[in-house]
């Protein structure tokens, strides 16, 4: 019998991943191709991010993916001095929420945008990025 092959995909996600396998692992291949995805039900039409694989009103679901596109209306952030173990080279750095309608993004603020030009109400859209590392993430850009 042959050994069944690990997906660990979604080790390359972030600056510490916590995790290497589970079942959205093509988000990892998305982030590669320049695409932030989520996942909606195709049954009830819920939208999730970040992506998900069972819609918790179906249980288990259909569910497809959907691109992460257009603008997003910055609803909070906060700019962290201290971070835990694993991100303390990081600091300091902004974290934010984006309101798309039908769904939320949690996430990071592009280093390459000012403290002084962020306001609570501005337009912003997700971009998939790579770390200095190799490593992949997502962050929040000025429109």
């Amino acid at each position: 019998m042959a050994k069944k092959e690990v997906d660990d995909r979604f080790k390359k996600f972030g600056t510490v991943s916590f995790t290497s396998i589970t079942k959205t692992n093509d988000f990892i291949d998305y982030l590669e191709n320049g695409k932030v995805m989520g996942t909606r039900c195709k049954d009830c039409g819920l939208a999730f991010f970040p992506p998900r694989s069972d819609c918790y009103q179906c249980l288990p679901g259909d569910m497809e993916w959907f691109e992460v596109s257009g603008t997003g209306k910055l609803i909070t952030y906060s700019k962290l001095e201290y971070a835990p173990i694993g991100f303390q080279d990081d600091v300091p750095y902004c974290i934010a929420l984006l309101d798309y309608g039908d769904y939320k993004v949690f996430g990071r603020i592009d280093r390459d945008l000012a403290e002084e030009e962020i306001k609570v109400g501005m337009a912003m859209k997700t971009a998939a990025n790579t770390l200095p590392n190799g490593q992949l993430n997502y962050v929040f850009q000025k429109i």
